[in-house]
């Protein structure tokens, strides 16, 4: 039942992901961290996100602005590295609380903030920098940054593929550092690849479904969902 309930949170939240553009990750952090533990759950959601993130931007990849994606890499690889370093020494009780307070702070910020300026090139590095961070002690940090991505211009598949590629890259440093501090072992590495066909199928039909519904039917879902998961993970 364990399995079936990752297999089909992926899938689902691969498609939530893909039509609103963010929130996949943060819905998927809770049901990990019920299953597996959070330092595990991050280990293994960073393995699917790739999946699912490497997905979005095939789907996208025409779109994608690929400078962009650079300059936001230039803050996140090495913010990256230092937040999964920092995430090996973290107690657990401790992290499992700082999840869920991360979760409903991030609903409060998206409707006090829900625009953001237009950044220049280096302050959207200071930004990536800042996700790096926070992606990798805390598992996925989409909701925060979306506004700053969108802000820049990006529509519709411009926008979920450029995110996506941006938050691919974020996730490839995290393995690195994760399999470094042995944070990502063979068994939490296997559960990632196992959930990767769930994540993929999901980004597909959301591609499918993106220019045919509207997303912000989406983002109320997905913005209730992380108002539940952070409130569960508070009170464990």
């Amino acid at each position: 039942m364990e399995t079936v309930l990752l297999v089909l949170a992926t899938y689902g939240t691969a498609v939530l992901s893909a039509v609103a553009g963010f929130g996949g990750g943060v819905l998927l952090l809770p049901v990990f961290v019920s299953v597996l533990g959070p330092r595990d759950a991050i280990a293994v959601l960073t393995v699917a996100q790739l999946a699912g993130n490497g997905s979005r931007v095939w789907f996208n990849r025409a779109e994608v602005d690929r400078r962009l994606v650079g300059v936001f890499a230039l803050g996140a690889i090495p913010a990256a590295v230092v937040g999964g370093l920092l995430l090996a020494s973290t107690s657990l009780p401790v992290l499992t609380k700082l999840i869920g307070a991360f979760l409903l702070a991030m609903v409060v910020w998206r409707r006090w903030r829900p625009r953001a300026v237009r950044l220049d090139d280096r302050a959207f590095a200071a930004v990536g920098a800042a996700s790096g961070f926070g992606s990798a002690l805390l598992g996925s940090v989409g909701p925060l940054v979306a506004p700053f991505f969108l802000a820049r211009g990006l529509v519709a598949g411009a926008y979920i593929g450029t995110e996506a590629a941006a938050a691919a890259v974020m996730h490839l440093t995290k393995l690195v550092v994760f399999g470094a501090a042995a944070l990502l072992t063979p068994a939490t590495a296997a559960i990632g690849l196992a959930l990767a066909p769930a994540a993929t199928i999901g980004a597909w039909m959301g591609k499918k479904i993106v220019d045919r519904l509207p997303a912000p039917v989406f983002v109320v879902l997905v913005e209730i969902g992380l108002v539940l998961s952070g409130l569960l993970l508070l009170i464990r």
